[in-house]
């Protein structure tokens, strides 16, 4: 018996909601996930959507395809998946597929954790006046500005590649507010490295600092924020 051919909107109909099956692609075959306790919901780990062409999502997830194995394949897609984005990297994605995905999810963490260890280090110098905080703060201070620039590409990169540049809420809000925080940071550094004792004796020029410092705090709460709602969308 042949298998049926399914065009990429009859392929999307296969959502497992009101009844329906679950099915997903890979390399043109269809696969039905009905059953399978990881897609009861018709969402695989609340992000990767069923009823499509999820190619390009399994050649850059922790497991390879072979696990689709273990589900009935039924048939096969019509065309080709007009959703993977063709780029000049493409070449490159082929033969490394975690490179499409993980890079910004790997770098993100680093400005994240710098960011809100200068506000919590200069917390700290504030409450015990030990001035080996105030060193760690403006070291932590440098490694949130030396990695934002890299993760700002690593993140265009992906909007790029993976959301084919698409005008998202998320994404622009990420955008608007990493642009700020470059900025944030990088006018408390070079404050800071002109003006060594500006926490020494708090004035409004040390007030005005210490407001550039803890709005990094905010900041990168709400760009973490929205990141999560990319990556862990709110299932309706």
């Amino acid at each position: 018996m042949p298998d049926m051919e399914l065009s990429p909107e009859e392929l999307a109909e296969k959502d497992g909601k009101e009844g329906r099956p679950v099915y997903i692609a890979h390399r043109g075959k269809i696969y039905d996930v009905t059953q399978s306790k990881l897609w009861k919901t018709g969402t695989h780990m609340k992000r990767h959507p069923s009823g499509k062409d999820l190619t390009v999502d399994i050649g850059a997830a922790p497991h390879g395809p072979e696990v689709l194995e273990r589900c009935p394949r039924v048939g096969v897609l019509k065309v080709k998946s007009e959703n993977e984005a063709k780029t000049f990297l493409e070449p490159l994605f082929q033969k490394l597929p975690l490179l499409r995905r993980h890079p910004h999810p790997m770098s993100v963490h680093f400005p994240i954790v710098f960011m809100l260890s200068a506000a919590f280090f200069t917390l700290l110098y504030l409450l015990t006046g030990q001035p080996s905080f105030d060193t760690t703060a403006l070291h932590c201070l440098a490694g949130g500005v030396i990695f934002t620039p890299i993760v700002i590409t690593t993140g265009f990169t992906t909007w790029l590649v993976n959301y084919s540049g698409r005008p998202m809420r998320p994404i622009t809000i990420k955008i608007a507010l990493s642009i700020a925080l470059l900025a944030d940071s990088l006018a408390a550094l070079i404050w800071r490295v002109r003006t060594p004792g500006v926490l020494t004796h708090l004035s409004r020029a040390g007030y005005l600092y210490l407001l550039l410092v803890f709005a990094l705090v905010p900041m990168v709460l709400a760009i973490g924020w929205n990141g999560a709602k990319l990556t862990f969308p709110i299932e309706k």
